[in-house]
């Protein structure tokens, strides 16, 4: 059977306008995924609601036979800011100049309201399925880690996965996200002696073992790169102590770096290594030094292949450019579809994505909207 429901095309420009004055930032929903299943039952597709903890998450498909083609993304979005310095309201979707403004147009509310169009105008075999949660913004804790758990535990097969982050640079269609680094952060404590400034024979200052350790961990060349990333990177974000006295040795001093890293490394051995300079700073200095580690995400690489290539043909049929296919940026849930298939990231142009007045021109959600129904065609053509 042909994966189509007879409707009528759905405007891409009026679901990301009722997308957008639902104020779901995370973890609030606020009737945002209620609108996208209601789109998407009208379209044929079985919906499960899977909700975990506060976030409401959502696994749509249409369809029983293979190949699965999944399109990923999020509901939620960043708080709208300072509303003064808006021109409009953040969740008004007013349509002003050929823009949509609003929080969420770019990231991610017009892509996914894109793919429903183009599913919307397709028939093809197979089936088509969409993940889309409520905490991408956030913890990402409950969102589409949980998810893609709970497709695995049940057996469900999704064979490759678009997302649809606003991967685009400058024009639509100029880049793919093909894999992203890793991100490691890390909060040393050091604890020593509190005391007075004038006596240091009676305390144990924490800030110079602190300073050593930081400059330890600075010292350290991680890579020259991997193919297809930059070197990875590790960065200060904080040094703290609290300390609002000019004559008191503190008792405690905090750092907090990250590290975004590429296939060189793995987040344990990452963790190891902070573990193990902490222990060695530590008895060196006589101080106490506690390291808490949290790994957001490894690094991966969808490898070129098939999928990756029909993606970059389609988008130089489309419009006329070669894509570059990166793995710049920050992390995505991607990072946790991986686990599932392979999967590469195509949206908006990003320019505007988490800043005021956040928009989207009609005309890129039109054009964005016939990419994927040609990418929607081209798939089923393929695989």
């Amino acid at each position: 059977m042909p994966n189509t429901v007879k409707s009528t095309p759905i405007d891409p420009v009026v679901l990301t306008q009722n997308l957008i004055r639902r104020e779901s930032v995370t973890p609030a929903d606020a009737g945002a995924m209620d609108v996208v299943q209601r789109v998407l039952e009208g379209l044929g597709f079985a919906c499960e609601r899977l909700k975990f903890g506060q976030i409401e998450n959502l696994y749509a498909r249409r369809g029983t036979t293979g190949p699965n083609l999944c399109f990923a993304g999020h509901t939620d979005v960043v708080p709208g800011g300072v509303r003064s310095l808006w021109r409009y309201d953040p969740f008004g979707a007013e349509i002003h100049d050929g823009l949509v403004i609003g929080r969420g147009a770019v990231d991610m509310k017009g892509g996914i309201a894109a793919w429903i169009a183009a599913v919307s105008r397709v028939d093809v075999p197979g089936s088509l399925s969409f993940l889309i949660t409520g905490d991408e913004e956030g913890e990402a804790s409950d969102g589409t880690i949980r998810v893609v758990e709970w497709l695995r535990e049940r057996g469900e097969v999704i064979d490759h996965c678009i997302v649809g982050e606003p991967s685009s640079s400058a024009q639509l269609g100029d880049m793919i996200k093909v894999g992203r680094r890793g991100s490691i952060n890390a909060t040393f404590t050091v604890t020593g002696k509190q005391g007075h400034v004038a006596y240091p024979q009676r305390a144990l200052n924490p800030l110079p073992v602190l300073v050593d350790l930081v400059a330890a961990l600075k010292a350290r060349v991680l890579d020259d790169g991997y193919e297809g990333f930059p070197p990875s990177n590790l960065e200060i974000t904080t040094i703290d102590t609290g300390n609002t006295a000019t004559n008191v040795i503190p008792q405690s001093a905090m750092a907090r770096v990250n590290i975004r890293f590429n296939p060189t490394h793995t987040g344990a051995e990452l963790k190891a290594w902070f573990e193990g300079l902490a222990v060695d700073h530590a008895a060196r200095s006589g101080a106490k030094i506690d390291v808490r580690v949290s790994i957001s995400g490894e690094a991966f690489l969808t490898e070129p292949g098939p999928f990756v290539d029909l993606i970059a043909e389609v988008i130089q049929a489309q419009f006329g450019i070669e894509t570059d296919r990166s793995t710049t940026g920050g992390t995505s849930d991607a990072r946790f579809i991986r686990a599932l298939c392979p999967v590469v990231e195509f949206g908006l142009v990003g320019q505007t994505m988490h800043q005021i007045n956040e928009c989207v021109p009609v005309t890129e959600l039109q054009a964005l909207t016939d990419v994927y129904a040609a990418l929607i065609e081209a798939y089923f053509r393929r695989f």
